[in-house]
């Protein structure tokens, strides 16, 4: 029944991210008087691929390589904007498509970045085949501190369902094991509730994760915008929701009960790691490059999708942010509690810092419920998540996600 509620409060929430505003213009972008904000993280996007997986929502493109170069001409360009109004950054998230398809790009964006910036940590998306011994020697030598690696599974028979052609198992199991110990951290990424993947093919997923003792995996429940699922029905099955809290029990049997860190409820650590999900750490960030969304003072924003349309913005001195909303107190309090949950615990000094009262005053009703179904706990500093509730998170973070994913999907469909 809470679950049910839960997820029917969080896909209303997540419409609300269609109603967006306005052409972009420097009043409603994060640029002004905000030099005293601490904003932590960025997150850069580089949206092409040498092929696109059908399962895919994000912003992605087949690679052309003249286009591409522009393409990191101009991120430099969006970089120097938010230099030049006084942010700084010290975590950088380089996603995608796939970061490493130019390797010299990359190396000279890291660059750039760490140029104009207090740069710490950076963490990089790729892909197995990219994770030559070659790539990874180039990667350490740009300071790259953490790796993601988009695995999905080890079969080759559901990669193939997915239409993940790019790798198979085998590849992926060699290219963790030459990354593994390189970096300060390296990630692999699984999908779970594919339509064609049998839970027992899950568990052995899980279990050679384990096997071959990388640092961190990030299990993803499909999450498809509402094209996406239908294409997926029609070439496979009906996406069953249903089947979807079998598979994270076996993460909550193979992971979190035999000694891994929690990050999220959707990322297991074998101890302390950068994750993927910054939005848990930085409840402000910056989103540069095409289809990249940010979160600023209240302003979330989305920047143009289509590549030409982004150029073309940036060749104008302009921000390339084409949607935004300012987020009411209570969207914004509800954002915020959701991400934080998402890490697995709010600390309520920092809550009552950043919204004015307490966090038993401004979500009294919502703690009430999710205590009385034993998905939270608290303590005099911090509200948690218990065992029960993480599957109840995963819930509402998976509608938060496929929310994104269908505004995603509007601008690419219209070209915005």
């Amino acid at each position: 029944m809470i679950n049910k509620l839960l997820d029917n409060i969080t896909k209303y929430e997540g419409t609300k991210f269609m109603k967006l505003a306005g052409e972009g213009m420097d009043d409603i972008t994060p640029v002004s008087d905000l030099k005293s904000l601490e904003v932590p993280a960025i997150y850069v996007h580089v949206p092409f691929c040498h092929k696109l997986c059908p399962f895919c929502c994000f912003n992605r493109y087949l690679f052309k390589e003249d286009l591409a170069r522009a393409y990191f001409l101009a991120l430099k360009k969006e970089l120097d904007m938010y230099a030049a109004k006084g942010f700084n950054f010290s975590d950088v998230y380089i996603g995608g498509g796939t970061p490493t398809i130019l390797m010299d790009e990359l190396e000279s964006l890291i660059a750039y970045l760490r140029k104009l910036y207090d740069i710490k940590r950076v963490s990089v998306e790729t892909t197995p085949p990219a994770m030559t011994q070659e790539n990874i020697d180039r990667l350490k030598s740009s300071g790259v501190n953490r790796v993601s690696v988009g695995i999905q599974s080890f079969d080759d028979k559901v990669l193939e369902a997915m239409g993940r052609t790019i790798t198979t198992g085998d590849d992926a199991r060699q290219a963790l094991i030459r990354s593994q110990g390189q970096f300060d951290t390296v990630n692999c990424d699984f999908i779970f509730n594919f339509p064609y993947q049998p839970i027992e093919t899950f568990i052995s997923d899980v279990k050679t994760f384990k096997e071959l003792k990388i640092d961190q995996a990030t299990f993803y429940p499909l999450m498809p915008s509402p094209r996406k699922k239908t294409a997926m029905e029609k070439k496979f099955a009906k996406v069953d929701f249903t089947r979807e809290e079998k598979f994270y029990k076996i993460l909550l049997d193979e992971l979190k009960n035999d000694g891994y860190t929690v990050s999220t409820v959707w990322c297991f650590s074998r101890g302390d790691h950068m994750i993927d999900e910054y939005i848990v750490d930085s409840p402000d960030y910056v989103g540069a490059g095409a289809g990249s969304v940010g979160l600023v003072n209240g302003n979330f924003y989305v920047n143009a999708f289509a590549v030409e349309n982004y150029i073309k913005k940036i060749d104008q001195d302009k921000f390339p942010i084409i949607r935004y909303r300012n987020l009411s107190e209570r969207e914004h309090i509800y954002y915020y509690f959701l991400t934080k949950l998402f890490g697995m615990q709010v600390n309520k000094e920092q809550f009552k810092k950043d919204f004015g009262k307490n966090i038993d005053v401004r979500l009294f009703k919502e703690l009430a419920a999710m205590k009385l179904y034993g998905l939270l706990t608290e303590d005099k500093e911090n509200v948690w998540v218990t065992d029960k509730g993480m599957f109840s998170v995963s819930i509402m973070m998976r509608n938060f996600f496929a929310s994104l994913n269908t505004l995603r999907e509007h601008c690419i469909n219209n070209k915005l």
